[in-house]
């Protein structure tokens, strides 16, 4: 397949290229940069700017285009960057989906990342009975409403009856990179522990399992729509912290108070200790199997060296 990737520089982007590539697909990528090789297309979503070539005669079109939540603290500049970024360069490529194939018949798959903050959280003092699945509304904290905006964004090539398929991702697990990366050390030196009252369930996915899943959409017949990516057996932060440290064979001996963390992060705290239950129902309905369906599982996928 001819396979377009926005976003193809960052952890998922990264390791999804690399994948195809190995399984023989013509990878092509926009960039910001100047391009360098045949399979590189300039664009500015800032400015509207587009190599429309780059969609010519392409299969899948996936945008995983934008900067990471949670590394740095929500200000308003930030809040507005972290929504901007994602809309516009998703309105961007609507548009030239919508204009270049107004008059084809076979439309190329579009496959847009989301998050499972769609669905925003809950305090862990009123835990939810039921998951989250992929027919429930948008939640109204920022991270709901950041969702909301972006697949929104992809409206116009949704009306025009393009198969956009969301990807509400969850917090995508490999030791080469994102959050794992990071609290490895921590958990590796026994410092690790739960976050707040550790009750919180964690939306999880190993990128192993991840690449999976999205290679399962590309290749079948899934219909458009929002799918959740992330395990079916979410862990709560302390099952997840104390998996985390027998993996490293370390103990996840200290906690960090709820308090603390408001006091030191702000609303990007509320984020770490409230409840997210979400399940991938879409994906499993359309017959998908996890390789890791639960936190132990995940993280050895994680984990491991190939």
């Amino acid at each position: 397949m001819r396979i377009l990737i926005a976003g193809s520089s960052g952890f998922l982007g990264t390791a999804l290229r690399v994948r195809l590539a190995q399984e023989g697909h013509e990878v092509r990528r926009l960039i910001r940069s100047g391009a360098i090789s045949s399979s590189e297309f300039h664009w500015e979503p800032e400015t509207g700017r587009i190599n429309a070539r780059a969609l010519d005669d392409i299969d899948v079109i996936v945008n995983l285009a934008g900067p990471p939540v949670f590394t740095r603290p929500w200000t308003t500049g930030r809040r507005e960057l972290l929504r901007t970024a994602r809309t516009e360069s998703t309105l961007l490529l609507a548009e030239t989906i919508v204009e270049q194939y107004a008059d084809s018949a076979r439309k190329p798959l579009w496959l847009q990342a989301s998050a499972c903050g769609w669905y925003g959280t809950d305090p862990v003092e009123r835990l939810r009975a039921e998951p989250y699945d992929e027919s429930d509304p948008a939640g109204d904290d920022f991270l709901g409403r950041l969702a909301h905006d972006w697949e929104g964004a992809a409206q116009q090539a949704v009306d025009a009856g393009v198969r956009v398929c969301f990807l509400r991702n969850g917090l995508v697990l490999d030791r080469s990179g994102s959050v794992l990366k990071l609290i490895k050390p921590v958990f590796g030196s026994g410092l690790g522990g739960r976050l707040g009252s550790g009750r919180q369930r964690m939306p999880v996915i190993s990128l192993h399992d991840w690449l999976r899943a999205v290679s399962f959409l590309m290749s079948g017949t899934a219909p458009a729509g929002p799918y959740n990516l992330t395990i079916p057996k979410p862990p709560t932060n302390a099952e997840f912290t104390a998996a985390l440290a027998q993996a490293l064979h370390s103990r996840a001996r200290l906690a960090a108070p709820g308090v603390i963390l408001r006091t030191a992060l702000g609303e990007l705290a509320e984020q770490l200790v409230a409840d997210q239950y979400v399940v991938p129902h879409a994906l499993q309905a359309q017959g998908f199997t996890f390789d890791g369906p639960d936190i132990a599982a995940t993280l050895r996928l994680a984990l491991r060296r190939d």
